[in-house]
């Protein structure tokens, strides 16, 4: 545990918020496993101990005595006005949901509280956005023109429906905090403490070595493994960037490129099944689609992203002639699944047995934080209760943020949900796009990208798909009915609709039509008719798929905050340890983490999500080849330097292998790709590619 031990003394450096800790991560367990109590007061006590934990440990760290008591004063008010505000829950409810003065004060000072250390946790846009939504509703949404004025609710029923409506602070975003996302945490946690992040770097170590490129395979490895109990990636980058990246840099490659394989590998661990950050179980509380799911159909994108990061890496370390490294002491693999595995294995292969098996993702999660602790008596490193203790402090502290974003991000979903500016902004989005998906993916990106300037990952994912996944489930439906109508396969319903709501008696349905000819056919069928033909025309289960196809894009491009400048505090963080410059740090990671934007199309054009396991793997192994043939164009190496006109070819197969076409373009893709990288290495073998080395 020598990567951990100053993390476990820093925890245990504040005793009394060392305690809190374990006591917070305690109730959340015992609440999770029995049900104790139901209802808003998970989510209140979820607040209540989160607060305290902010307070204690940010944002009082470095202040005075003075101002530390006043910031525990705001604290204890906060915690007494949320107490008081739920106690009388069904007194407001008798008296016709009308406030008293009491509960104003009460209500004025959660709120505000919530706001203050969001802002102390994760700067000034998220509470801006906050006052601006809420000024929307309350006042200034009655000014605007078209359609996005909205005439107001009352001060009462906005402080009511952002305390105790099902959209609110305490609402759906709060539970999913309190439960799914708290519960994996810890497990993440107990499993750091067992020992599971050492026998990772160390299996990594084990397996890609001694290869070509070894070093930065082994930071994609370490941190895909992580990545599997984690769901943070930036903690993803703190644990094992400090191992991997001083090895990529004995091994020769520059600190920036170091940085940039550590923050890109790491990132992807919010993309690696089973643990895949709270991002993923909001997905599932909005799509009522089942987490179990979302983890199956995320597996092969995941493996991609990483396959992507490890051809960069192993193409620069060709460019390069950077040589593997010699491990001095080699250690079995016995010994090293005796000292490690058993507690890393056993859990993660239980907790996806419980989830396979049917139980609930808090309950499995709860088993396999037992399973942890059993295990770990396998191994040397055995959990007693001091080292239970330490996991369940670094779990709550891991949290905070998390808890506090997500409750506060719940007063901007209500207002979203009270005035229905999200169907407006899905509307514009389809207008803007012009019923074009790709189009509408990449304005889906740029607001992804503006937003993940200044929000984590999961706020920002929130905050795009509650605007912009309805739009993306329509177009995406609106490609299906084309290539139904092409197909000649429209229902019989479906026709019949066209005939008699839409007007359209001048084609015959039922036989094929061209795609120009269908494509002008559904763009101009009115907004107003559109869904009820898509319910009729398309299986229930494809609009379902649809509308995880639309989920996961946004999930997708919203983790590119982690890698883009010029704020992403994965790539700082790699930055810090690799002693570079955080923009050319951040540049690089960006660079590496092309797969973020490409496999996004993948999901929009292809069955990939929707697929049985023979299409997805079949477009898993094409792509994984285009990938490759992408990540050569950049890096302008395929074995040997490529010239000009060779990476517009390699490009072009690359396009051929990943465009959603037939298999024999495919397989014509990939020939082209074997027989270019053939042509580069005999005209290097005899001396004519000499003059492309500095290329």
């Amino acid at each position: 545990m020598s990567q951990s031990a100053t993390e476990w003394s820093q925890l245990r450096d504040s005793r009394m918020f060392f305690y809190v800790a374990v006591v917070v991560s305690l109730i959340h367990i015992v609440i999770n496993m029995t049900g104790w109590i139901s209802g808003f007061w998970p989510n209140v006590i979820h607040f209540i101990g989160f607060a305290w934990l902010c307070v204690g440990w940010y944002v009082s760290k470095d202040a005075s005595k003075m101002l530390k008591a006043f910031n525990y004063a705001l604290a204890a008010a906060a915690t007494a006005a949320t107490l008081w505000l739920f106690f009388s829950e069904d007194i407001i409810y008798e008296r016709g949901l009308h406030l008293s003065w009491a509960d104003w004060l009460a209500g004025c000072v959660v709120v505000l509280f919530s706001l203050e250390l969001t802002r102390r946790m994760a700067g000034w846009l998220i509470p801006t956005l906050i006052i601006i939504a809420l000024g929307y509703v309350a006042w200034w949404g009655q000014y605007l023109p078209g359609v996005f004025r909205f005439s107001g609710l009352s001060l009462e029923t906005i402080m009511f429906r952002s305390l105790f409506g099902d959209d609110g602070m305490f609402g759906s975003i709060a539970t999913i905090s309190s439960s799914f996302v708290m519960m994996f945490i810890l497990f993440g946690a107990f499993l750091v403490r067992s020992g599971a992040g050492d026998f990772i770097i160390d299996l990594a170590k084990r397996s890609a070595g001694k290869m070509h490129g070894g070093p930065g395979l082994i930071a994609v490895i370490a941190s895909g493994l992580t990545g599997t109990i984690s769901g943070s990636a930036v903690a993803n980058t703190a644990s094992t960037g400090v191992i991997t990246i001083p090895l990529m840099k004995k091994a020769g490659y520059s600190p920036r490129f170091s940085a940039g394989v550590e923050a890109a590998a790491s990132t992807g661990g919010q993309l690696m099944p089973p643990i895949m950050g709270a991002g993923a179980f909001v997905m599932a509380n909005y799509t009522q689609i089942p987490y179990t799911d979302i983890v199956v159909v995320s597996f092969l994108p995941a493996l991609l992203y990483f396959l992507t990061i490890a051809a960069f890496v192993r193409l620069q370390a060709k460019k390069e002639g950077l040589k593997p490294i010699e491990d001095d002491n080699p250690e079995p693999l016995s010994v090293l699944m005796k000292r490690g595995g058993y507690s890393f294995l056993v859990p993660i292969v239980l907790l996806i047995g419980l989830l396979i098996w049917g139980l609930s993702p808090t309950y499995a999660a709860g088993f396999a934080i037992l399973a942890v602790i059993g295990s770990s008596w396998l191994t040397p490193n055995r959990m007693g209760p001091a080292a239970i203790c330490d996991a369940l402090a670094l779990g709550a502290k891991n949290m905070v943020m998390t808890a506090l974003l997500l409750i506060s991000v719940g007063l901007i979903v209500n207002v979203v949900a009270t005035t229905g500016i999200g169907n407006t902004f899905s509307f514009m989005i389809v207008q803007w796009a012009g019923g074009q998906l790709w189009i509408a993916i990449v304005l889906i990106a740029l607001a992804s990208l503006v937003l993940g300037m200044g929000l984590p990952v999961t706020a920002a994912y929130i905050m795009v798909a509650t605007i912009a996944a309805p739009a993306l489930q329509q177009l995406i439906l609106q490609n299906q009915l084309v290539d139904l109508l092409v197909a000649g396969q429209l229902p019989e319903t479906a026709r019949v609709t066209l005939q008699f709501m839409a007007g359209v008696t001048d084609v015959d349905l039922s036989q094929p039509i061209p795609y120009d000819q269908a494509a002008a056919l559904v763009g101009g069928i009115s907004r107003d008719i559109l869904p009820t033909l898509l319910d009729v025309a398309i299986a229930p289960e494809m609009i379902t798929l649809a509308l995880l196809s639309a989920h996961m894009i946004i999930f997708w491009l919203s983790q590119d905050s982690n890698v883009t400048p010029p704020v992403c505090l994965t790539a700082f963080t790699a930055a810090a340890i690799a002693k570079t410059s955080p923009m050319s740090a951040g540049l690089s990671a960006w660079s590496l983490a092309k797969a973020l934007y490409i496999v996004p199309f993948l999901f929009a054009y292809t069955p990939f999500l929707s697929g049985d396991w023979g299409e997805a793997l079949q477009i898993f192994v094409f792509s994984a080849f285009g990938l490759y043939a992408f990540a050569a164009v950049f890096v302008g190496w395929l074995g040997q330097a490529l010239n000009p006109v060779m990476r517009l070819l390699v490009c072009a197969a690359a396009l051929l292998l990943l465009w959603p076409l037939s298999l024999w373009w495919h397989l014509g893709g990939l020939g082209m790709l074997i027989a270019l990288r053939l042509l580069n290495r005999s005209r290097a073998s005899s001396g004519d590619a000499t003059p492309l080395q500095t290329l």
